[in-house]
């Protein structure tokens, strides 16, 4: 009896036309552990500006920088020993962890700051989208100021007028995820894992 392969080759090919899409410069909607997510490439800050542009999103208020793994995402940052600890302990997760950024993250990702949240989401699509395509903006896909969207029938007219590209990943559990500077030991919003994140920024690991 042969195997019913259709799915993972729809899968395949929705994946392939959202890598090319942001390729192109065009926005793209992918699922997440937490909600569905606005991606565009990260690192080309025209694709970021139309991020900006379809959420109504204030400039001044920074998007994170979304990557398949902490590898990836110490290529693209300066984190400090501990926030590599940090990160490895709680990556992929549904947490953000903010860093010190590096030369090739733009000024509009950062709103012009020094630092930028990672995202590594615990979600196969997500991860293999970022894993095609490199870093990926990792912002809610709905208009700012609505709410957060936990399936590809819940987008707003806008938002999916606006994207080249839908991976339909299912339902997501809306929850937020928590975000965190390890080198500060600050947590800047309580969400996911708060409680967890909290106990290891007490009291971290020591390496034996």
């Amino acid at each position: 009896m042969t195997a019913d392969t259709s799915d993972d080759s729809d899968r395949t090919d929705e994946l392939r036309a959202a890598a090319a899409a942001v390729d192109r410069g065009e926005l793209v909607v992918y699922p997440t552990e937490t909600v569905y997510g606005l991606g565009a490439d990260a690192l080309d800050a025209a694709a970021v500006e139309r991020v900006f542009d379809l959420k109504g999103r204030d400039r001044s208020n920074p998007l994170s920088l979304g990557v398949a793994s902490v590898d990836d995402a110490l290529r693209y940052t300066r984190p400090t020993e501990r926030a590599v600890a940090f990160a490895r302990a709680f990556l992929p997760g549904p947490v953000t962890v903010v860093v010190e950024r590096g030369d090739r993250v733009p000024d509009a990702l950062t709103a012009g700051r020094d630092r930028v949240g990672i995202r590594v989401p615990d979600h196969d699509l997500a991860r293999a989208l970022m894993a095609e395509t490199g870093p990926l903006t990792a912002t809610s896909a709905n208009v700012s100021g609505t709410g957060s969207v936990t399936s590809p029938g819940g987008l707003g007219e806008r938002v999916s007028e606006g994207v080249a590209a839908v991976i339909d990943g299912g339902e997501t559990p809306g929850t937020e995820s928590t975000v965190v500077d390890p080198a500060a030991g600050t947590i800047h919003r309580r969400g996911a894992m708060a409680g967890a994140i909290e106990a290891w920024l007490a009291d971290p690991p020591v390496d034996g």
